[in-house]
């Protein structure tokens, strides 16, 4: 598993019955990689993995797979309000041909480590899939500190990578001081990517990709090869998108920008809403402010 570079938390295409467009899905993927993606995750949180049901959670992924076996990476999400539900979706990626799970802690009740240890792991270790372990203690309650990652990293040998989200930069180096390069760290906060880059992380678990892959691979290249100055010229342009990544309707936000622009719909499952009034006025604006300078 390749685990540096862009690698989007592709979104979930709906048609207007709100069932899954796999068309687009495919297209949207294939995409996504001619610009310089090295893969998607598949099934995250920006991906509605929780509103699907079992049977089009496996079709995505295999739409996926199909679509770029041989050319990129398929990381499955895995979210649950369950283990053995977890454990599930883990063994319903392997037989997909995934190639790696991004383990999240579950969904509803938030735990105590020796509960949330327990959980991961046996996801973890429920296949041989080289696992990145999803720490967003913002979104989910569950703050997977630095030295319990690599309790974690020291018993299972498929805990390859972290996707980390706390948006406290200090994690990063937190991390690689305790485990140097035992653990990938892939940076999971848009608006955080070059800070997070100069710490350390590797790779970036990214959202606004999804509508502007050419300029996220560019700035995470330039933040990586240590240009500076394109970096910042690029993130100066780019913050105001990527922060619509970190707020709660971040969902409905990036499948907006993708319809403006003519790479997908804003349409969302509920309980989500897709945007009206003064919140799609606002995004428009914003939107297209960034397309007059664009770099």
């Amino acid at each position: 598993m390749n685990w540096q570079g862009v690698i989007p938390a592709i979104t979930t295409p709906f048609k207007a019955d709100l069932s899954v467009d796999h068309e687009f899905l495919a297209r949207h993927a294939g995409w996504l990689v001619e610009n310089g993606c090295t893969g998607v995750v598949a099934l995250g949180s920006l991906g509605e993995g929780a509103a699907l049901r079992v049977e089009e959670r496996r079709a995505v992924l295999d739409t996926c797979v199909a679509t770029l076996s041989g050319r990129a990476s398929v990381v499955s999400g895995v979210a649950a309000t369950s283990t053995r539900e977890a454990v599930e979706q883990a063994l319903a990626a392997e037989a997909a041909g995934c190639d790696a799970l991004m383990v999240l802690p579950p969904y509803v009740y938030c735990g105590d480590w020796r509960e949330m240890r327990a959980h991961v792991g046996a996801v973890i270790e429920a296949t041989p899939l080289p696992c990145i372990l999803y720490n967003n203690p913002i979104a989910y309650k569950v703050d997977f500190l630095p030295g319990q990652v690599a309790e974690l990293c020291r018993k299972y040998a498929n805990l390859e990578a972290i996707k980390e989200s706390s948006a406290d930069v200090r994690r990063v180096m937190a991390l690689r001081a305790i485990l140097g390069e035992r653990l990938r760290i892939l940076c999971g906060v848009d608006d955080l990517i070059v800070e997070a880059v100069s710490a350390g992380a590797c790779g970036w678990i990214a959202g606004l990709v999804n509508a502007f892959p050419k300029e996220s691979v560019e700035l995470f290249e330039s933040a990586l090869g240590g240009d500076c100055a394109r970096a910042f010229e690029i993130y100066r342009w780019f913050l105001p998108l990527l922060r619509l990544d970190t707020v709660p309707k971040f969902v409905q936000l990036i499948k907006q920008v993708q319809e403006e622009i003519g790479m997908g719909s804003g349409r969302v499952r509920p309980p989500r809403l897709s945007l009206e009034g003064s919140e799609l006025v606002a995004l428009r604006v914003e939107l297209q402010s960034a397309l007059a300078t664009r770099i």
